[in-house]
């Protein structure tokens, strides 16, 4: 290929984002790179080492010492902050609580979309977030935005957390999405919204395997031309 392709997924917390990104990178022999786990290493890290999200010095301080891998095992894609392996940690309701409000900071956006802009440079990849057709890859020539009912993302989630955390309710679940999906759709620096371009995908009643197809033949005619 000439050029390299990105396909950018944005979309709602739950949505199935990764679940899709990850089987279309496989199946096509893509790139995956979650965007989402980066934002939620760096609420790690400012939950560990106790940074002032309202201090901007802190916080440019702290970034240069936040160093973001992803490398693959058993097909699975993992994250390392620092070289510490913090795929599961990222997940808990601790990172969940604190990711809007650190991935709103211009700061910390700025220099992910700068990571990110650069792992597209020289691969094809599959890259899922809230802003990647808008503000990472505007002229990415396939864009889905994913959505899908608000119980049924709760639900979705519930069963992924509860394994690990089996104190949570549903009804904390899904006061989490809610706040999440106002603060994402409402910050100022890229905010959550569909770009022009982008093909809705709601998967409410889609099974992962419909999703995938679905994503397939918006994809394949690029790998034809």
């Amino acid at each position: 290929m000439s050029k390299n392709i990105i396909v950018a997924i944005d979309g709602y917390s739950s949505c199935g984002k990764s679940t899709l990104a990850k089987a279309l990178a496989k199946k096509l022999h893509f790139i995956y790179v979650d965007s989402g786990a980066m934002y939620r290493a760096v609420a790690l890290y400012f939950l560990r080492n106790n940074i002032n999200s309202t201090d901007h010095a802190q916080i440019e301080e702290a970034l240069k010492n936040i160093h973001l891998n992803f490398h693959s095992r058993d097909y699975e894609t993992h994250i390392t902050l620092n070289d510490e392996e913090v795929s599961e940690e990222i997940r808990l309701m601790p990172v969940s609580e604190k990711v809007s409000e650190v991935s709103a900071l211009r700061e910390v956006r700025r220099e992910m979309v700068k990571q990110q802009q650069r792992m597209g440079k020289s691969k094809n990849i599959v890259m899922d977030g809230r802003d990647i057709g808008t503000a990472v890859f505007p002229d990415a020539p396939v864009k889905l935005f994913m959505t899908a009912d608000p119980k049924i993302r709760a639900e979705r989630r519930y069963k992924e957390i509860h394994v690990k955390n089996p104190e949570i309710t549903l009804e904390e679940i899904f006061e989490n999405l809610a706040h999440r999906d106002y603060a994402d759709t409402t910050r100022t620096e890229s905010p959550l919204v569909r770009a022009d371009d982008a093909i809705i995908l709601d998967n409410t009643n889609l099974t992962p395997e419909q999703q995938l197809q679905f994503a397939l033949d918006k994809v394949e005619p690029l790998l034809k031309a």
